[in-house]
């Protein structure tokens, strides 16, 4: 009952701090005179979002499912990757700075190759997405994986058991809470992503929103698409820290 009355007063902490920004926001747009075109108060955009919420449901859908394809993605080849770098130290040498030099390649300058080679649906979306969230995850999978205790990794050699099993029924467990962590980080990255990919080139989704709505100096239905994508990431958030606790209960998350 206590947790549930201390996860209630966090909430309720978060949204009251939501809206006191959105109050002084609106006073403030309002006292100095602001032009709408320059930025307009909270109940333009809300007004915007009610009006058309229909049309912004639309586009947030496929944001969110080109989101969760790099996601699910990067989730997966992530923590493989990083199962086969922990695994083998000449896999490691040859592969790591590649991925790192990978990384550091700005994903805005390269994803226009990827519209050039999957074209313009999802698919270039979903790639980015991907190329943006995997490294948080291989570097976070590789760090739980190199902390599991030595006593624990001597258990696991006692047992003798396969390659395999050592990995997933040992080290994996062991680096979970690491591996969910970059997960946290890699769920708001794949947004990201995806929203890069629709600025490239896209017919539909929040970014394809934004950059039209940019185009014709629309600042109220940009600001109701930057609202829309906060809520999403949030959601996105909020869901990955969810199933962090349910995967490691013994963990006390805050």
């Amino acid at each position: 009952m206590n947790t549930l009355h201390k996860k209630g007063r966090q909430w309720a902490l978060g949204a009251a701090s939501i809206v006191i920004f959105l109050l002084l926001w609106e006073a403030s747009v309002r006292l100095l005179h602001v032009r709408p075109i320059t930025l307009p108060p909270p109940s333009a955009v809300l007004l915007e979002l009610g009006n058309e919420w229909h049309w912004y449901l639309d586009h947030a859908g496929f944001t969110l499912l080109t989101t969760l394809g790099g996601f699910a993605l990067a989730a997966v080849v992530g923590v493989g990757l990083a199962m086969l770098l922990v695994g083998s130290r000449r896999f490691e040498h040859a592969i790591y700075p590649l991925i790192v030099g990978l990384n550091s390649v700005p994903k805005v300058a390269i994803a226009p190759l990827f519209v050039i080679w999957l074209g313009t649906g999802s698919e270039p979306k979903i790639a980015i997405a991907f190329l943006i969230a995997v490294f948080a995850v291989i570097v976070d999978a590789v760090h739980g994986l190199r902390s599991v205790p030595q006593d624990v990794l001597d258990l696991g050699r006692v047992l003798k058991g396969s390659t395999l099993d050592f990995f997933l029924k040992v080290r994996l467990p062991c680096a979970l809470p690491s591996i969910l962590t970059g997960m946290k980080v890699a769920i708001s990255l794949a947004l990201v992503g995806a929203i890069v990919g629709e600025f490239v080139a896209s017919q539909r989704g929040l970014g394809y929103v934004i950059l039209s709505a940019q185009g014709t100096f629309d600042t109220t239905r940009v600001f109701a698409a930057v609202f829309v994508l906060a809520l999403l990431g949030i959601g996105l958030y909020g869901g990955v820290a969810w199933a962090e606790r349910r995967a490691t209960p013994w963990r006390k998350l805050d």
